[in-house]
């Protein structure tokens, strides 16, 4: 009979937050592959399971997953760990499972944390609907044009974010996606664990004046919602120059403010602009 293929979730910072079941299947099976086995190495030996470990990581996937594959075939069981939460979830994991399923090897999951989805619990933004995204391009050009991509989505928007990263993808997202209600999470389940919530405007502004921000974090950001400029034809210029005054107290240039306005009320930004222009030149005359 082949051996079983298990998918371990291990604690992102707290220790307690391993499960039994965890500690047992980790006990039990005849080898461990690790994202890092020096990082797996430290989580082992504080719950004294001496276990043989291979790396497992995006450097080595392909090759790592045809050898896993035949140890699974010949009978051995295994257990697939990242770094920290859940494997597959940003990690690697995918070939390694899909490789197991095409041979017919079963595949069982062992649940627990996922640092998205404490962070979301916490946040204070709608669960009901959410969209994962992993984390946004590196480069500015290419993260606007992923967050222009997710604008139109009615869920909660949540990143992984890297901390030298993150004061650049606020400003981004205030810029494509307007001053939506936000949430930061970082150093979750740890001493230094907090959490920041407000407008992109505000955890922009909060975020740039502090020194240094450390740890990995998740950014979360409310869906998109009908608001009374969207949901209503445009009757007048007045609408539109209320839309960008408002937009622009909310802390967007007048640049930003008039091709958010144009966006919502559905307005290419050249006409918007030549409608605000008109409309100062009737009232000074």
């Amino acid at each position: 009979m082949p051996g079983r293929l298990f998918i371990v979730a291990t604690p992102i910072g707290n220790l307690d937050d391993i499960t039994q079941r965890a500690l047992r299947t980790l006990r039990e099976v005849d080898l461990i592959a690790c994202e890092d086995t020096r990082h797996t190495r430290k989580l082992l030996n504080h719950f004294g399971i001496q276990k043989t470990a291979i790396s497992y990581h995006e450097h080595n996937e392909r090759e790592r997953a045809a050898e896993l594959c035949k140890l699974l075939a010949a009978g051995n069981s295994v257990a697939l760990v990242s770094d920290a939460g859940t494997p597959l979830i940003n990690d690697p994991g995918y070939r390694i499972v899909t490789a197991a399923i095409e041979r017919g090897i079963s595949i069982v999951p062992i649940p627990g944390p996922a640092a998205f989805i404490a962070a979301l619990t916490a946040s204070g933004l709608s669960t009901d609907q959410f969209f994962f995204a992993g984390f946004l391009p590196a480069r500015a050009n290419a993260r606007r044009a992923k967050l222009e991509e997710l604008r139109s989505i009615p869920a909660t928007l949540v990143f992984y974010e890297a901390p030298h990263r993150i004061s650049a993808t606020l400003q981004d997202a205030l810029l494509v996606l307007g001053n939506r209600q936000a949430a930061i999470g970082r150093e979750l389940t740890k001493l230094h664990e907090e959490f920041v919530r407000g407008t992109l405007a505000e955890l922009a502004g909060q975020i740039s004046t502090k020194n240094t921000v450390r740890g990995e974090m998740v950014l979360m950001i409310s869906g998109q919602v009908a608001t009374a400029a969207s949901a209503a034809p445009l009757d007048s210029p007045d609408q539109l120059i209320d839309r960008v005054t408002s937009l622009e107290k909310d802390g967007l240039n007048s640049k930003d403010a008039l091709k958010q306005a144009a966006r919502e009320l559905g307005m290419k930004r050249s006409d918007a602009y030549r409608m605000i222009v008109a409309q100062k030149n009737r009232r000074t005359r």
